[in-house]
């Protein structure tokens, strides 16, 4: 489906951040602006992102590379 370039680290800060900014968003802490969490928590949770792409990016450790 998605070409997979979306690290670990990367991965886990995305889905950390997204789920942040709902439920801060559910609790009222922050208005409507945080449903954006929704695109680092979807990125996150496929491991592919879609302006990474665009620009050349990933963040993804090569498998099977040879040291």
């Amino acid at each position: 489906m998605f070409k997979t370039n979306v690290g670990g680290i990367d991965r886990v800060l995305r889905i950390v951040v997204g789920l942040a900014l709902i439920a801060l968003t559910l609790t009222g802490v922050v208005g409507v602006w945080g449903w954006i969490g929704l695109v680092p928590l979807a990125t996150g949770l496929m491991s592919s992102c879609p302006l990474y792409s665009v620009i050349g990016l990933n963040t993804c450790p090569m498998k099977g590379s040879q040291s």
